[in-house]
């Protein structure tokens, strides 16, 4: 199954949001905010609804979420 970490830097850049910000926000650290970026890890499903929220999608679609289905921009919920 392919990983599908580019979700959460393309959302993360499209909301104009630093690392630094997103990590405050969810309660991580800026280093585990970098590793679901670069696929190293994945959030845990309470970090995927914070998430979610933050970024007005639903969490469907921020965990089924592929390229090719919804083009660059995941619709708002």
């Amino acid at each position: 199954m392919e990983r599908k970490f580019y979700i959460y830097l393309s959302l993360r850049k499209l909301h104009q949001l630093t690392q630094e910000e997103v990590s405050e926000r969810v309660g991580v650290s800026r280093q585990a905010l970098a590793k679901w970026e670069n696929g190293e890890t994945m959030p845990d499903i309470e970090k995927c609804v914070l998430l979610a929220e933050l970024y007005n999608v639903t969490l469907d679609d921020l965990v089924n979420y592929t390229k090719d289905e919804l083009g660059l921009s995941v619709p708002p919920k």
